[in-house]
């Protein structure tokens, strides 16, 4: 008599398959736990990273007022080695602005003002001292120098330059006297006229010695034209 084959349950309804699946599935859902471990383990690092970088905007926060305290160290002393100019150079230095301001002097004028016998009586280094710490135009002042001359005395454009150049006069560099004279706006047949007037009303000098004093090298020095100018419109 045969024997009756016994059947066989398929494998997935077998219990232990489903403990083997459960068992995968817990080991593949494992290594995220991992991941986050490492993350976990990274973020120390930078949060130190972040750390150092509030020391450093710290530190430059706290370096800018130094430097500022620095800057004001140095003015400080600055403003000690100005108090330490003698007093005699200081009072030099003053009054040589006020020759140069009021009084339209030139360089030269005021340096020999300051050390002279008859002016200021400051010492030599004092007075230098003065004239190389004075800023000033000098331009300035031999256009104003000029202007007066022209103006009040009625000087010739060339007596003018003359007397603003002079050892004896007003002591400005060529160069300083050529500016005021390029200059200055002035109507020299005025002055002409003006010069011709003093000699015909004071001195009683004919025409011809009036026009001869208005030209001459040694006279006024007015040009030709403006002393011709001058002798024809005397009254």
């Amino acid at each position: 008599m045969e024997k009756k084959l016994k059947s066989r349950k398929p494998v997935y309804k077998k219990w232990w398959v489903w403990l083997i699946a459960i068992i995968i599935v817990a080991a593949i859902a494992s290594p995220g736990d991992d991941t986050e471990k490492a993350v976990d383990a990274v973020s120390p690092v930078e949060t130190e990273a972040a750390d150092k970088s509030e020391v450093a905007e710290e530190t430059e926060v706290t370096e800018a007022p130094a430097e500022e305290a620095a800057e004001e160290a140095a003015e400080e002393v600055e403003e000690v080695v100005e108090d330490d100019t003698p007093r005699e150079h200081q009072a030099a230095l003053k009054k040589a602005e006020m020759y140069a301001k009021t009084m339209h002097m030139s360089k030269t004028g005021i340096y020999e003002q300051l050390t002279s016998e008859y002016g200021e009586k400051f010492p030599e280094e004092a007075a230098q001292y003065a004239m190389d710490n004075l800023a000033h135009d000098w331009n300035v002042n031999a256009l104003e120098k000029a202007k007066t001359y022209a103006s009040t005395m009625s000087m010739s454009k060339i007596g003018i330059y003359e007397q603003l150049t002079s050892e004896y006069g007003e002591k400005f560099t060529a160069e300083e006297a050529q500016y005021a004279m390029d200059t200055i706006e002035h109507d020299w047949n005025a002055n002409a006229l003006e010069k011709a007037k003093t000699y015909a009303d004071t001195m009683s000098m004919s025409t011809p010695a009036i026009y001869d004093q208005l030209v001459s090298d040694y006279g006024e020095k007015f040009t030709a034209e403006e002393a011709q100018y001058a002798v024809d419109n005397l009254e």
